[in-house]
């Protein structure tokens, strides 16, 4: 861990570029390796939005909550966090407590919205750590959620200063967030994120964005009014992730990543991008085909830059069969190791069993 604890000390933020999508990127984003690939992946794209489209116009998705009440936790100031759950039974792990206990000691009033149900003492255990808990129909994904939590608070809670949207995307943190927070502050107003993706243009990836000052969070306000729901996962991603950086840097706030993905690729060394496949031979290909830095790269990043997540989708499913994902304990403390496992049992669908004794 010694890389590492060496990053943690220089954390800084980048800028978050406004250069568009090329037809290398929009191929490599649609995990292309052949002419043939790139087609059958065209159209599988091209099916969603279809069958997607008709859904939604013959049966609308309707967001909205199904539960409000009051958490425990005194309010702090005007730091404001969105906090989105999700498990396939409602159970809330000790692993997201923590996340939110940790977002609290941060200083942000947490408000928690679960796409799911959870069970009464997942529930009750919520409340000590938050202002308000929320609970909804799983439509909409992440934006959806945040966009009825941010309506709910605002009846309740004056208008933040600050604006955190954050999930349970992400396994940990096993590195203190305290730094990671206090850079982003330190960048002022904007809009202040982790990690840099360059896939469909350049944008702030959104399991933790920070929108700071009134201008800022105003315009995050505004974008997360106008979402709407829908059932296709690449227009939820266009029309979320991606759309609220250009938004931001339309209106003319400055965007900025802790893990910008230029510096994170200044770091990948030949073996890394040897694994990656033989188009990234040169270091230069990084930059032609963008990766999804928290997958691709994301021993560079835990290794490298003090990164304090890991993706749940990348140890849970490894969709892009990267070579050394199981070897993620070897990266984590033996403690938060065990709270990841205990979230991961959780997201299979599997009971806990008692601890001995």
């Amino acid at each position: 861990m010694t890389g590492t604890r060496q990053a943690m000390a220089e954390y800084r933020l980048t800028e978050v570029g406004s250069n568009p999508p090329s037809m290398a990127r929009a191929m490599h984003g649609l995990a292309a390796r052949s002419p043939f690939s790139f087609l059958r992946r065209g159209l599988e794209v091209a099916s969603e939005l279809a069958w997607c489209e008709l859904q939604d116009r013959l049966m609308p998705l309707r967001g909205g909550l199904s539960r409000v009440e009051a958490g425990h936790a005194a309010r702090q100031g005007n730091s404001l966090a969105l906090y989105l759950h999700w498990s396939p039974d409602g159970r809330v792990s000790a692993m997201v407590l923590r996340q939110l206990a940790l977002w609290r000691d941060c200083g942000f009033d947490v408000v928690f919205v679960s796409n799911a149900a959870p069970p009464p003492p997942d529930w009750a255990a919520v409340a000590d750590h938050t202002v308000l808990r929320l609970q909804r129909a799983n439509v909409g994904r992440d934006f959806g959620a945040w966009r009825d939590a941010a309506a709910e608070a605002l009846r309740h809670l004056p208008e933040p200063t600050e604006l955190l949207l954050a999930n349970d995307s992400v396994l940990g943190p096993f590195l203190p967030l305290a730094p990671l927070v206090a850079c982003w502050r330190s960048g002022g107003d904007g809009l202040f994120g982790m990690t840099e993706s360059l896939g469909g243009g350049a944008h702030l990836q959104s399991y933790a964005l920070l929108a700071r000052g009134a201008g800022p969070v105003a315009t995050m306000l505004a974008h997360l009014r106008a979402f709407r729901d829908h059932r296709s996962k690449w227009r939820v991603v266009q029309s979320g992730e991606l759309g609220l950086t250009r938004r931001m840097l339309a209106a003319g706030h400055r965007c900025a990543a802790l893990f910008g993905y230029p510096a994170l690729c200044a770091l990948v060394d030949p073996a890394t991008r040897q694994s990656l496949g033989p188009r990234f031979a040169e270091a230069a290909a990084l930059g032609r085909y963008p990766l999804n830095p928290t997958h691709h790269l994301w021993r560079v990043l835990v290794e490298r830059m003090g990164f304090p997540y890991l993706k749940t989708e990348l140890v849970r499913r490894n969709p892009g069969r990267l070579p050394g994902v199981t070897e993620w304990p070897s990266l984590v403390p033996a403690t938060e190791a065990t709270l990841i496992r205990e979230h991961l049992s959780i997201m299979a669908g599997a009971r806990l069993q008692p601890a001995p004794g």
